[in-house]
Formats: structure tokens, sequence, C-alpha cells
């Protein structure tokens, strides 16, 4: 393992027309840890990873994957790399194992390498017991698997995994992540993004979060907890009392608070003493004649960051997300 970086993009921007899809983004991945991006749709995430994985060049600004300009040196890099996007892109008419050793041939290994590398990814990925069955006739978490496997046929250096996750009951979701822990204790890079906060919490050890096309915050999950400066204070309100429910608690919270269209729910940080500001907020909204249908004070989460620095939810913002052109890089 060298000391460069995993990947480092230096003030990345890519235009289509008038729409900036990045704009200046400046990021830069340890070795052998999980660096997780999270943002709204349209925020440049599969983007980024699409000019990563050499799918398209930047309009401007320089990336590199493990030290190697990735605009100058494509075939380089594709060479250490492997990409499992938002959809699985399997052949639905060839069996799992059929599919991994086509994958193989396509990273250029010989059909030993190829036969032997599935026969290790089937039995990593629990899919042994069905890798003589049509793709088609998986559930949706061993497309997944299967998908993530196509990437690991080529053994990469660095795994860029787009919204892995999407989809997924929650015994599968868990059975992937404990499948992307072992790669990194293996030694294998990777950039996540994913809707779910949850699971950048659990798996990522720093925190990118990008909006509009620009960073906005990063960090680990704690420094970006920190951000909200201490408890959270959240209550549910009618949408037509937004304005004065607002006004009544402004000045309470550490920063301006928050409401959200979705859930009508309002935010306030509430800093170190939420204890104390929780019956301000209750006598300041029963003086505005507001009533509340719910109100809580809790520790904040990643979705509480999301929401502040973005305006929604994370998983407001899953409900609604819609389907990708698929692509995949090769070894080139």
């Amino acid at each position: 393992m060298t000391n460069e970086p995993a990947f480092e993009v230096s003030n990345v921007a890519k235009y289509f027309g008038n729409v900036k899809a990045l704009d200046g983004v400046t990021l830069k991945a340890e070795q052998g840890k999980i660096f997780g991006l999270l943002g709204p749709n349209g925020a440049g995430k599969t983007t980024l990873i699409n000019m990563l994985s050499t799918l398209s060049q930047p309009t401007k600004g320089s990336l590199k994957v493990l030290g190697i300009n990735v605009v100058e040196n494509p075939d380089k890099v594709r060479k250490l790399i492997g990409l499992a996007g938002q959809f699985a892109a399997i052949d639905e008419y060839l069996t799992g194992e059929e599919n991994l050793r086509m994958f193989g041939r396509l990273y250029h290994l010989s059909a030993k390498e190829a036969k032997d590398r599935t026969k290790k990814i089937l039995d990593d990925l629990n899919l042994t017991d069905a890798a003589k069955r049509l793709a088609k006739t998986y559930s949706g978490g061993m497309r997944r698997r299967l998908d993530l496997g196509a990437a690991l046929v080529g053994h990469p250096k660095i795994l860029f995994l787009d919204e892995p996750t999407t989809g997924l009951d929650p015994a599968t979701r868990l059975d992937l992540w404990k499948t992307i822990r072992e790669l990194v204790e293996q030694g294998t890079s990777i950039l996540l993004t994913t809707q779910y906060l949850e699971e950048a919490d659990e798996l990522a050890s720093k925190i990118a979060v990008i909006d509009r096309g620009k960073l906005i915050a990063e960090g680990t999950s704690s420094q970006l907890k920190a951000k909200l400066g201490g408890d959270v204070i959240e209550f549910e309100i009618n949408d037509a009392d937004k304005a004065k429910a607002l006004a009544a608690v402004a000045g309470i919270g550490t920063r301006a608070s928050v409401f959200e269209a979705n859930t009508h729910k309002v935010t306030v940080p509430a800093g170190s003493d939420g204890s104390k500001k929780l019956p301000a907020v209750v006598r300041a909204l029963d003086q505005a004649g507001i009533t509340t249908h719910s109100l809580s004070l809790h520790q904040p989460s990643l979705d509480d960051v999301f929401l502040t620095l973005t305006g929604s939810r994370a998983s407001d913002v899953a409900k609604v997300a819609k389907p990708a052109k698929r692509e995949r890089g090769i070894n080139g």
C-alpha cells in the first residue's frame, strides 16, 4: 500500500450546458477506509463517481486515483477500480456463475483466473448454492450481491458503490454491510454514496455532504453531528402554522429552526441544554396558540444534520429517487 490517497478530487466542476452538476468540489480519501458521500437527488454524487471511474471527464479540475491522473491515464485507473452502480447490471439469462466469469474476462483475466475468482466471490457473497441458477430467478438482495461480485472480479484496490443497498429489505442490507466491512478489512478502499443516513453512520470513517454541486460539509459522523451543537427539539404542526411557529421559537435554538414541508416538522437545534430549552419551546408554542401533534428531545442524528444542511431529510429524498442510466467501467 502506497502513501497516496485512495482518490483525490481537486476543484472539480462538471457542466452540462447551463447546469452545474458539480461546481468546484475538493475531496481526499484515505486508503483502506470507507468514504461516504451524501446529498439530495441531483446533488452530483453519481456525476463524481462517473468521473472517478473514467466514464466521463470533468469540465475543469483534477481527479486522481492512487496518485494516477484519471483523465490522462484512464486505462491505468481502470485496472485499479471496480464500480457497482445504482441498478444491477447483470445478464438475467446467464447463471450467477456465468455472469461473474463473463465480467472476469472483460477485466482481462485468463479463463482460469476468471473461474477461480468466480468461485471465491460466489463463496464470499453466499451465492454458491445459487451459482447454477439463472440470474432472473434471483431475489433483489441476491442480484445486488451478484452485481457487487461483478465489480469485485477484477480484484480492485478502489471500489465505487453508488447507493448499493437501495430497495433492499433491512436484513439483506445488514448482510451487505457485513460484506462491505470485510472488503475494507482485506484492504479495499471504498467510496460509498447512499440515501440511508444510518448506513453512512455505520460504515463510513469520513463523510462529505454535497448539495447543488457544491461541498457543504465534511468530517466524521461525530464531527458533523457536533455542528448542530448538541440536542435537537422536534415538533410537528399543521402546515398553516409554519410561519407562526418559526416566529414563536425564534431565538430559543442555537441557530435558526428548520421547517420540513413533507413531514410538517420543525427542528430546533438546542445546544447542550436541550432539557432546559424544551419547556421554553412548549411555552412559546402555547402562548402563540399552536397545537403540536408530537414533540420530542433527542441527540442529533445524521438525518438532522442532512436536514439542517440541505433543507430535506435523506429519507424523503430517497422516496422520490428516480432511476438513472446504469453504466459500468471495465478494465482497460
